[in-house]
């Protein structure tokens, strides 16, 4: 690897992490040694690229540094067609709609050789026979969770009555065949999750959550975590359902 392209690729190890990273993973990364990076971490500050840190605590880019518009290698452009095809195949109109303007953005920034290699990507993504039909469902539990909304469910299940439920949305899972709400239930008091085609009725109510998504989404990626480890798996069990 060239020292320009090494620099580069620092910078952007560096943009991607959001805590120190030490020169060490950098450097195993790269495959060079720990005493290349220390060098190239030198001349990046001596150029003007705001690295803080030093080799005993890490290095974090200051907020606020970008590079000119960014070049991408065939393998990037693939991943990002493969993820935005994905997407398409899988979300509401609107989602197929945003992730075709992305792409439309990013070939308007490439060259014209780069955007045949985008627009021809070899990695397809074909979606499910049938989608979920859950109509503006997704829409409105997106603006819920934009807007960081309690959500008012009249939730159905098999061989049972509808019930409503007040919940707070964390995040919605993508399956293949259903859509999947994790969301804490206020009255089960707990994390519980909702399948979207299951859900006759979704308003957004005027009452925000008490503490941000953010905090919320960590509580409950913890509480996953703790629940793989025992065996249980509550999404999958939901999407499978």
């Amino acid at each position: 690897m060239r020292r320009a392209d090494r620099l580069l690729q620092i910078i952007q190890i560096l943009r991607r992490e959001r805590r120190p990273i030490s020169g060490r993973t950098i450097a195993c990364e790269l495959e060079v040694s720990l005493r290349t990076i220390y060098r190239d971490i030198v001349a990046l500050q001596a150029s003007g690229v705001p690295v803080l840190g030093e080799p005993s605590v890490g290095y974090v880019l200051q907020d606020g540094y970008d590079l000119p518009p960014l070049m991408f290698s065939t393998d990037e452009l693939e991943i990002v067609m493969l993820g935005l095809r994905m997407i398409g195949a899988r979300g509401d109109i609107e989602i197929n709609t945003t992730a075709r303007d992305i792409v439309a953005k990013i070939a308007a920034i490439l060259p014209h050789a780069k955007r045949s290699e985008l627009w021809d990507a070899p990695l397809l993504a074909p979606g499910p026979d049938v989608l979920p039909e859950d109509g503006p469902v997704l829409f409105r539990l997106r603006q819920a969770m934009k807007a960081n909304r309690k959500v008012e469910l009249l939730y159905h299940t098999p061989d049972r009555e509808p019930e409503r439920r007040i919940v707070w949305p964390i995040v919605i899972a993508f399956f293949d065949r259903v859509r999947v709400l994790a969301a804490w239930c206020e009255l089960r008091q707990g994390y519980r999750y909702f399948r979207t085609d299951r859900m006759q009725e979704v308003d957004v109510l005027d009452a925000r959550l008490p503490r941000s998504r953010k905090r919320i989404y960590a509580d409950w990626w913890h509480h996953e975590k703790m629940e793989q480890r025992l065996g249980i798996d509550g999404m999958g069990i939901v999407a499978r359902a």
